[in-house]
């Protein structure tokens, strides 16, 4: 997949911008602020009906604006799909594909990007939120339907967690609130299809990962990636340890229904859903250790990009698409020599890369044959090499 032109309306700082891109490497540089991650934003958000810095879309609609728009026009070999999203500050957002309405949702099985960014590092750094999202991202890009299925658990999610709240409020027990019970077995007909889908995913990414891990470290320190599931009786969120069941389907559902009998007393007394996929963690490790709280920095930077390349060969592998288009945002700079060397043969291999640097001698040779500068919002001329 390429993406061969860009066109922005009140998106972030720009109020109207027009870029063309090229199949490979494709650079924009300019001094921090002055919106070379907004691009890589925006070409993003197709494939992750999202941004990668913020939770909710109203900080990518320019100040002023009620609403930015995003068109991209991209090529699937001989194919040309023009894509467009409506982002807008209040409300449900809007899409079109060659100019006919679709759902918003529909926008990925066109695109597929995988964007590695510094935020990432919170990925195996930060709180389980932080997992939960990757994955759940990446499950949606291999398999469009799966976003309905999160939609369908979050929106079960929290009428059930409404129910537990104002029960809680009115001193009710567990046995005399029968209409929890319908709730259970849609959060765990649904639930279960998300936790089923995040095991393959786990079990997908790790010879990728490990492959990406030893060439951006140039060392093998053992990758592993897992699941921990509330389901199976701690609690993830809470540094509870639950190993993954190697058990089917149903097993996992018989699983989580028990757990959720077994913790109501306790949900009743919080007011909270305590068990289920919204509070499953995927357990990274290096060297046989946690990478969240024994990984050094290098070994961090390490395990978050190898995620993102292993992303991308997955989505490679399965796609009819061709290639994700790779974007490095702000990335090099924060990498040592040896490692940018290793990155930038790695991402040479893509179809299309976008890399975004401050410094434009901070992105390797082998990836500047195109150099945009970027000033205030605007786009200034390019350099080929």
């Amino acid at each position: 997949m390429i993406v061969e032109q860009l066109s922005l309306v009140d998106f972030r700082n720009y109020a109207v911008a027009e870029v063309t891109l090229v199949p490979g490497p494709n650079v924009f540089v300019g001094r921090n602020g002055q919106g070379k991650t907004n691009l890589a934003e925006a070409i993003a958000f197709f494939a992750t009906l999202g941004s990668h810095r913020v939770s909710n879309d109203a900080p990518m609609v320019r100040d002023g604006a009620d609403a930015a728009i995003i068109r991209a026009r991209l090529a699937h070999g001989e194919r040309r799909v023009l894509l467009e999203a409506q982002v807008n500050r209040q409300g449900s957002n809007k899409a079109r594909v060659n100019g006919s309405p679709v759902k918003p949702s529909e926008l990925p099985r066109y695109a597929q990007v995988v964007l590695f960014a510094p935020e990432d590092l919170q990925i195996v750094r930060g709180d389980p939120s932080a997992r939960r999202r990757f994955a759940d991202q990446l499950l949606v890009q291999r398999a469009p339907r799966m976003s309905g299925v999160l939609g369908d658990y979050d929106r079960v999610l929290k009428q059930r967690t409404a129910l537990l709240k104002s029960a809680k409020a009115r001193g009710i027990r567990g046995d005399a609130l029968s209409t929890l019970d319908v709730w259970d077995d849609k959060l765990v007909a649904l639930g279960t299809q998300v936790i089923e889908a995040r095991l393959a995913l786990a079990t997908d990414l790790a010879a990728p990962l490990i492959a990406a891990y030893t060439a951006i470290a140039g060392a093998d320190h053992r990758p592993e990636i897992a699941w921990a599931l509330s389901a199976s009786g701690a609690d993830p969120e809470e540094g509870g340890d639950a190993p993954v069941p190697d058990d089917s389907t149903s097993r996992i559902a018989d699983l989580f229904r028990q757990a959720l009998a077994d913790r109501r007393t306790s949900e009743l007394e919080r007011g909270l859903t305590l068990v289920g996929p919204h509070r499953d963690d995927l357990v990274l490790r290096v060297r046989g250790l946690p990478v969240k709280g024994y990984a050094s920095h290098g070994e961090s930077w390490s395990v978050a990009l190898s995620l993102r390349l292993a992303s991308a060969e997955l989505l490679r592998a399965d796609s009819r698409l061709g290639d994700p288009v790779l974007i490095l945002d702000d990335v090099f700079a924060e990498l040592d020599a040896d490692r940018r060397a290793r990155l930038a043969v790695l991402a040479g291999d893509y179809e299309q890369v976008v890399v975004t640097a401050a410094v434009g001698e901070d992105v390797p040779a082998a990836l500047r044959a195109r150099v945009v500068r970027v000033e205030a919002g605007q786009i200034l001329e390019s350099t080929d090499a």
